[in-house]
């Protein structure tokens, strides 16, 4: 009887460890104006140590004002190196080279978002205050031809960083490519990462079903 006891606590654990998780927010509040027209762009490093488990979900808030939005571009690298472009250039298609012209957003991209960033003018009632979309995707040179730009399938969203190690640097770049349409402002970038525990409740509760088969009495024939 204790036997099937214990093997229900760890079932139970086993549950709640798979229902927790571990959200960890990391701000960048520093104004920082964003060049109009250079490359060099701005870079901030965000520094993530002693998180456990592995990356469920990874958010980026982004406040930018002012600026033309349709020459921004801007990607995050986690520490593993993998590279994920957040705004490549929103709006730009082949009838459409110099993308939209709203000027600055509030937004958080997150991998489980649906509707993509680049497209945000194409969404009924859409709004760059507050809202969640999908990053761009796009991994192709933003200075390309816009058929070739909008034209290149949307590889890798935020989710490309699931079930990876949270831990290390994680670098975010922005960048104003179009010379024109005033300077903008980056007030305030977010990283955001989710994790979930690794399932070693789990390979206890196989242990204790292990025991309980062996030390369950056996009936007589």
């Amino acid at each position: 009887m204790k036997i099937k006891f214990l093997v229900l606590f760890l079932a139970l654990q086993a549950l709640s460890g798979r229902s927790q998780s571990l959200t960890t927010s990391l701000t960048n509040s520093t104004v920082t104006a964003i060049p109009d027209g250079n490359p060099v762009g701005v870079m901030e490093q965000f520094n993530v140590s002693g998180v456990g488990g592995s990356v469920s979900n990874v958010q980026v808030t982004l406040d930018i004002t002012g600026g033309f939005n349709g020459d921004l571009y801007a990607y995050l690298v986690s520490p593993q190196g993998q590279l994920v472009v957040l705004l490549n250039r929103p709006g730009v298609t082949s009838i459409n080279p110099f993308g939209y012209g709203d000027a600055g957003m509030n937004i958080t991209l997150d991998g489980l978002a649906g509707n993509n960033i680049h497209d945000y003018g194409s969404v009924p009632g859409y709004s760059l205050s507050g809202t969640t979309w999908a990053a761009d995707g796009r991994n192709v040179n933003p200075l390309a031809a816009g058929s070739i730009l909008y034209g290149t399938p949307t590889t890798a969203n935020l989710s490309l960083f699931q079930n990876t190690d949270p831990n290390g640097v994680w670098t975010f770049f922005i960048a104003d490519l179009g010379a024109g349409g005033g300077s903008a402002s980056l007030n305030n970038v977010v990283l955001t990462i989710m994790t979930v525990p690794e399932p070693q409740t789990w390979v206890m509760l196989g242990g204790g079903l292990a025991v309980l088969g062996l030390l369950r009495p056996r009936r007589n024939c």
